[in-house]
């Protein structure tokens, strides 16, 4: 048996993916800290940061919104999305209440506080820094894109991604919830533009890599036009090692699930196919499972299976 305290377990991500996760893990009895990133700069929260100097709330409001239990309307709510209105259309409430948040109090990080009490959120939510930063990308050719929003529609091979301003720092919080972490869980999500981001937050890498608790990488199903194209499992992670200078990892989640021909070939008109698994030689511990699921035709993790799998990768007490 595990000890009677509830077992830590630190997610780090953004996008979609880290979401979806989180909707697994909050049905199991786990101290929950969700790391996510602050480096978005499109759409609604690129449009709040430019206009109120904050950091970027829609990742955030996407995870707070994962971790919460309450009522599913208060849910829809928070996460409704205006169609129209003059300069209301394209805005979550979400984002608009985080922001007005951070003016009451002052804080990015005592609104997220205070949202998450409104919400019941189960877990902790920590943004990767208490403020924006901006996401740049040399491509193989030597050229710099900068901004999140625009590295993916560059069309060009990534070479590395960096951040600025480069003095930046995480939460205390942030760094003990590492440091006191069971398991360090990182992905699913885009790996340059949604994960590399938080661990890119120089004392958030360092602490990652001296951390004693497993950490674990779950490999995205598919590949991503403009950002992974035909990535192999090895591919995500020597990207991930090669950024953080040392190999961290100590195991890969990997779907071996089939995908139906149809939902392959509208993913081939977005230039994706799937993540080709090449991880037998990786020297990690590499765990296949079918975790593939489909919401609308989009091919998303399937948070149950995925969560019993981490689940299995706790120390045993």
């Amino acid at each position: 048996m595990r000890d009677k305290r509830a077992v830590k377990i630190v997610v780090i991500g953004g996008g979609t993916g880290l979401p979806v996760l989180l909707r697994g893990l909050k049905q199991h009895d786990l101290d929950l800290t969700a790391i996510v990133t602050v480096a978005d700069d499109g759409g609604s929260s690129g449009r709040l940061r430019d206009e109120l100097h904050i950091p970027p709330p829609g990742d955030v409001r996407n995870v707070l919104a994962a971790l919460s239990d309450v009522e599913p309307l208060i849910v829809e709510l928070f996460q409704h999305r205006f169609q129209n209105g003059n300069g209301l259309s394209g805005h979550s409430l979400g984002n608009l209440i985080l922001a007005a948040l951070t003016s009451i109090t002052g804080d990015f990080v005592k609104a997220i506080r205070e949202m998450s009490k409104v919400l019941n959120v189960r877990g902790q939510v920590l943004p990767a820094a208490n403020k924006s930063v901006v996401l740049h990308a040399e491509m193989e050719d030597g050229t710099i894109v900068s901004g999140e929003s625009k590295i993916p529609g560059a069309g060009k091979k990534i070479k590395r991604v960096f951040l600025t301003p480069e003095d930046i720092e995480p939460l205390p919080e942030t760094t003990a919830a590492i440091r006191g972490a069971d398991l360090i869980v990182i992905g699913p999500g885009s790996l340059y533009t949604s994960i590399l981001p938080n661990l890119l937050v120089p004392k958030i890498g360092q602490e990652v890599c001296k951390a004693k608790a497993k950490k674990v990488y779950i490999c995205n199903i598919m590949t991503q036009a403009g950002e992974t194209p035909h990535y192999t499992v090895s591919d995500h992670v020597k990207a991930l090692h090669d950024h953080l200078g040392v190999p961290f990892l100590d195991a890969v989640i990997v779907n071996s699930g089939a995908i139906p021909e149809s939902i392959r070939r509208r993913y081939e008109e977005e230039r994706a196919e799937p993540v080709h698994d090449d991880s037998g030689t990786l020297g990690v511990q590499v765990i296949r499972d079918d975790i593939v699921t489909y919401d609308d035709g989009v091919i998303r993790h399937n948070t149950g299976k995925v969560a019993a799998l981490l689940l299995g990768l706790l120390p045993r007490c």
